[in-house]
């Protein structure tokens, strides 16, 4: 069973494969396992949110990147919102986003 991963816009998807080289390679690396083996991958790729968002958690030498997802229905996950960290806690704005994006997708107002 494979899985499609897409973006919530085409703004998402530039912001998320213009991370830092070492980052995006890690990224691309889940984001394979992702689509052969699904979402569930745990840590150190992902990790659970809560609420139903998930997290994918990049690292490379530039620093660590996360991307946050949700899946939908077929077999579909959506990165709703990509950053780099800079503190060890998630910024509770990009949080607040991805939270908020993610309801607008399952609510069926996808952008």
């Amino acid at each position: 069973m494979t899985w499609e991963i897409t973006f919530y816009n085409k703004k998402i998807e530039e912001q998320t494969l213009s991370f830092p080289a070492g980052i995006l390679a890690n990224l691309i690396h889940i984001l394979e396992l992702i689509e052969e083996f699904g979402p569930n991958l745990g840590k150190p790729h992902t990790a659970a949110m809560g609420k139903g968002l998930f997290e994918i958690r990049a690292k490379g030498k530039e620093g660590i990147g996360r991307s946050f997802f949700c899946s939908i229905e077929n077999n579909e996950i959506v990165i709703l919102h990509s950053i780099i960290k800079k503190t060890q806690k998630t910024p509770k704005k990009d949080l607040a986003l991805a939270i908020k994006r993610m309801k607008e997708i399952k609510g069926g107002n996808k952008k």
